[in-house]
């Protein structure tokens, strides 16, 4: 898993496509956070990133997307897929060390938004302010991390179906975007909002919020944990169909 996980940074750190999708995600981010008017925390008076955790998700969605997209379809149309699967390492070995290079760069975009957690603490530090609260920031981060660690093994999945980039970019946008806001809306509908059951459980936001409130409840530790086991096994299942 090591050596692929190497070569996977090797060749994200040698193409573009990792810088573009990071300074992207940064820029975007950045200007939620500090220019437009409605959302930059320079206008708001309240010390807090919710512009950044609020907007970094939908980001993220195309930012994984294009990180992902080239996991196994750049394998596939170039050929390379069988000289990797003869090398002594297994299926799984193969999927984690992609899924953990992919992981790896979503904290690399993530680490410098701490500049902005700086910057709005040392801003709100004053007589009448005691700085951005702490607990809620880290679980928003704790939250967005976790988030990220979805969208990497659906993005991966979404790669592993077809060897046509574009297609992989594509799935992996639509089905991150699917569990990460269609439950919402599927709850407001008026035979389900009688259910004893909350269809918005089943949603990413649901829980992304709720660990963004900085208090830990393991369910949505288990909801995001068992979300990405799940993706990952369906990776496997279709890496492993090739065999058939």
């Amino acid at each position: 898993m090591w050596t692929i996980y190497k070569k996977e940074i090797r060749s994200f750190l040698s193409s573009l496509i990792a810088y573009v999708v990071i300074a992207v995600f940064l820029i975007v981010t950045g200007m939620f956070t500090w220019l437009f008017k409605d959302t930059s925390v320079l206008d708001s008076g309240y010390a807090n990133l919710d512009p950044l955790f609020s907007i970094a998700p939908i980001i993220f969605i195309f930012l994984v997307s294009a990180i992902t997209m080239r996991s196994f379809s750049e394998e596939r149309k170039s050929g390379t897929i069988e000289t990797l699967t003869t090398r002594p390492v297994s299926d799984m070995s193969i999927i984690m060390g992609k899924y953990f290079a992919g992981l790896t760069l979503v904290l690399f975009s993530i680490l410098p938004t701490l500049l902005y957690y700086y910057s709005v603490n040392k801003l709100s530090i004053n007589p009448e302010q005691t700085g951005i609260d702490k607990g809620a920031t880290l679980g928003s981060y704790i939250g967005l991390l976790l988030l990220g660690a979805v969208y990497v093994a659906i993005g991966t999945f979404a790669s592993a179906l077809s060897d046509n980039q574009i297609i992989a970019f594509l799935l992996s946008m639509f089905l991150c975007f699917f569990f990460f806001i269609a439950f919402d809306f599927l709850s407001d509908l008026e035979f389900l909002k009688n259910s004893d059951f909350s269809t918005e459980w089943l949603g990413i936001n649901y829980h992304y919020r709720s660990i963004s409130k900085g208090v830990a409840d393991t369910r949505d530790l288990i909801y995001f944990l068992s979300l990405t086991i799940l993706f990952l096994g369906f990776t496997k299942f279709i890496f492993g169909s090739r065999k058939w």
